[in-house]
Order: structure tokens, then C-alpha cells, then sequence
């Protein structure tokens, strides 16, 4: 008797054969790369014809972060390694506090670096992560998978869920069973991948393109982009202190004497930096300016009647 997963399976779009590339094992080289190619550049338009759901989930996101509330990403396999590494770019990026943006994958640590496939077949291992991340009201979680029927998923979002979080799901699949568990549902129907099944292709691209814009819009919408650059990056190394100055000069147009000196005296704190020359205040006064103003420097800059360059 043919399985549940079986049947299921049968149903995906991202299962199917791709009459695109069909025979794609006699082609060379470069036809392959090719055919590759013209299906990852369909990628971007769906997702266009997503952008109204995509911004409501962003919407729901800055709105609890306003209210002291965190970001999960829950996925296995691929899934879960883009939701790890979406949520470990934001603190050096954007300088957030690492607990805001966290990414829970089936498995653990172990299952980013190798796979461990059966991991994703424990519900009550994914219940469990999002009880011991203390997930609550004030959060939001996104379940994130491309087939959309792995349990640890499902049971952490119903979990995530009777928690009371706002719990979003993005999958490639209409049929997608994390849609039943979500209050807010990302489809992102890519169709069939280039070789059946393997969903670190097209369904990896989109959801990978889908969380970098959630968290970036989110994060602009905090005041963490100044015009076009990331003023609140971590200047942690040698490449990130050297941005920092550069930005500081491009911000405010000062010379790079003005921007190494005030690049030390804000504590190495680039959005600090950045109004202290714009308003020709201290460290901490610049610091005052940006906490009565959302940490925002254009809102600072009109609040003293400046006008962004």
C-alpha cells in the first residue's frame, strides 16, 4: 500500500518532472548551465506577484519587534540552513542583539554542516525548540519549507501558535501543510525544480531571496539603513571598521581624518558617528538625538530642522 508521504509527494509541484529540462543529462557543459540559468531567473518574478503578502508578514514582524518581540525561522535540511544563516547575518549587519533574528533547524548544529534527513521527521522535537526558545505573544515564527509536510515544522508552528505568536509559512507548494498551521501564508510557486525534488535549487533561491526581504525591509523600517547604507553595522574586524569609516564619510561627506576621529570618539558606533557630524554634536548627545527619535537619523535631522543630504 502506497504511504501517506508517498501519495502526498505525488501531489507537489516541486516533485514533478520539468519539461524544461528534460534530457538535461546528454547536454554539455554550458547547455546545462544554461538551462540552470533560465529557470533561477524565473525566481524573482514570482516572487514580485508575492510582495503584498510579503509585506504584511513585514509589517507583523517590525511591529512586534516595536513591542520587544523576536523573529524565529523553522525549517529543515536546506530550509532550516537558510533560516540560520538569514538570522546570523542580522547582528554584524544590522547590529542587532543576536537573540532577535533566530533560526531553528531539525537536528541542531550538527545538521548545518551535514545532513541528518530523519531529523525533520520528529514533531515533538520541533515543539520542544520552540518551548525551550520561549517563544511567546510578542514573537513571530516563519516555518519554512519548500514540500511543506516535515513535522518537526508543523509541530513547532502549532506550537508557536497555541503560544500565541504570529506564525507565518512560506512554502513552494499549493498544497504546502504548513499552510493549515499559519496565520499568514508565503507561497512562492517556482514549479517544478530543474533536476524533481531537489529543492535546494529554485525552492533554496526563493526562500533565500524571500527572508533576506523580510528582515532587510523590517530592519530599514527600524532605522537600521540611513538613505541606502547599513549605519548600525558591528564594525568586528578589520573590513567591517574600514566600511564603518568609509560610510561615515559618504553619509556626511567629512574627510577621513574628521571620520577616524569620530569613529573612535562615538565608540565605534557608525549611525553615533554620523549624526555627531551631520549636527556638530558630542558622542552623547548624538546618542540622545537618535533614542528620542526611534534611533532614525533622517527623523533626527528634521527634529533639528536639518535636511538630509
Amino acid at each position: 500500500m502506497e504511504s501517506d508521504v508517498a501519495k502526498y509527494l505525488d501531489e507537489l509541484t516541486t516533485e514533478q518532472p520539468n519539461p524544461r529540462s528534460l534530457g538535461i543529462d546528454t547536454k554539455s557543459t554550458t547547455e546545462i548551465l544554461e538551462i540552470i540559468n533560465r529557470e533561477d531567473a524565473t525566481v524573482p518574478e514570482v516572487i514580485r506577484r508575492q510582495i503584498p503578502a510579503v509585506a504584511e508578514v513585514v509589517e507583523v514582524v517590525v511591529e512586534r519587534f516595536r513591542r520587544g518581540g523576536r523573529l524565529f525561522y523553522v525549517g529543515a535540511g536546506t530550509s532550516g540552513r537558510l533560516g540560520v544563516l538569514d538570522a546570523a547575518e542580522c547582528p554584524p549587519t544590522f547590529g542587532t542583539p543576536p537573540e532577535l533574528v533566530q533560526g531553528i533547524i531539525a537536528g541542531g548544529a550538527d545538521a548545518l554542516v551535514r545532513a541528518i534527513e530523519g531529523a525533520e521527521d520528529s514533531g515533538e522535537d520541533g515543539a520542544k525548540a520552540v518551548e525551550e526558545r520561549g517563544v511567546g505573544a510578542r514573537d513571530v515564527l516563519i516555518g519554512i519549507t519548500a514540500s511543506g509536510h516535515a513535522p518537526y515544522v508543523l509541530r513547532a508552528m502549532k506550537r508557536a501558535g497555541e503560544l500565541g505568536a504570529a506564525v507565518v509559512a512560506l512554502s513552494c507548494n499549493r498544497n504546502s501543510k504548513t499552510f493549515a498551521c499559519a496565520d499568514y501564508r508565503l507561497f512562492i510557486d517556482v514549479g517544478p525544480e530543474i533536476v524533481a525534488g531537489s529543492t535546494r535549487m529554485k525552492s533554496g533561491t526563493a526562500q533565500k531571496l524571500v527572508l533576506n526581504m523580510i528582515t532587510t525591509t523590517a530592519m530599514i523600517k527600524l532605522g537600521k539603513v540611513f538613505n541606502n547604507l547599513m549605519v548600525d553595522l558591528m564594525p568586528v574586524n578589520e573590513k567591517l571598521v574600514v566600511r564603518s569609516k568609509r560610510l561615515i564619510q559618504m553619509a556626511t561627506g567629512c574627510d577621513a581624518e574628521t571620520a577616524d576621529r569620530v569613529f573612535e570618539d562615538s565608540g565605534r558606533r557608525p549611525k553615533v558617528a554620523i549624526v555627531m557630524v551631520l549636527l556638530g554634536v558630542s558622542g552623547e548627545q548624538a546618542r540622545q538625538v537618535l533614542q528620542a527619535n526611534e534611533g532614525r537619523i533622517g527623523q533626527a535631522l528634521e527634529s533639528h530642522g536639518k535636511r538630509r543630504g
